[in-house]
């Protein structure tokens, strides 16, 4: 498959995979359950597989020092006013020391993986290292999954795309808390102009990675 890149070096970013949206004994923003346990599977055989392949698994993690670094951001600020908004608890998402804030099990191996737990922003490249750790290791192909679809997946691959970046989402590993037709849109949206979706078994079927 063309991905634009030559001598493709990839790398799994995986974005919010952590108990603050799909653990629903402690999720201050949570998703489905039948989204987390499938979204937790597919990405647990995708990276097993990455690891298998040495293809660094990047982690990133939202965290905040507290409330304040989350309501200078006008229109979260509106979220939380609004009870009948799924992100009300926004301003009390993922406080450092909060549960939320730890990988969910299974999906971060701590003698392979990367953790960048600085993540503040929709944006993943916005205030981390991750540019910096991702260029260490010539990285030129990102392999997005995560969420939420319509938000930190949608906004990191604009971003990504913007940076000349080959992205691929594989579909099955990324979902949302918000309406299943947002996930649909934002997929519409990223292969359409900013990186190519497919399923994470194609994704795992792909030449360029034998």
């Amino acid at each position: 498959m063309n991905l634009g890149v030559d001598h493709m070096k990839a790398a799994i970013v995986a974005i919010d995979l952590h108990r603050g949206h799909l653990d629903m004994e402690v999720a201050t923003m949570p998703s489905t359950p039948e989204v987390a346990r499938r979204v937790v599977a597919t990405n647990k055989t995708l990276m097993d597989w990455a690891r298998t392949k040495a293809i660094p698994v990047i982690h990133l993690m939202t965290r905040y020092r507290d409330s304040d670094e989350i309501r200078i951001n006008p229109f979260w600020r509106t979220r939380s006013e609004d009870p009948n908004n799924p992100r009300k608890n926004v301003l009390k998402h993922n406080l450092i020391g909060m549960p939320g804030c730890e990988v969910m099990p299974g999906l971060f191996d701590v003698a392979q993986d990367y953790l960048v737990d600085t993540k503040k922003r929709y944006n993943c490249f916005v205030g981390t290292d991750l540019e910096l750790l991702l260029k260490a290791k010539q990285i030129n192909t990102l392999i997005i999954t995560g969420v939420n679809t319509n938000s930190c997946i949608l906004s990191t691959v604009t971003a990504a795309c913007s940076m000349d970046y080959s992205v691929i989402v594989p579909s099955d590993c990324v979902d949302t808390m918000d309406d299943p037709s947002l996930h649909a849109a934002a997929l519409l949206c990223i292969k359409t102009a900013f990186g190519f979706v497919m399923a994470s078994n194609e994704v795992m079927q792909m030449a360029e990675f034998e």
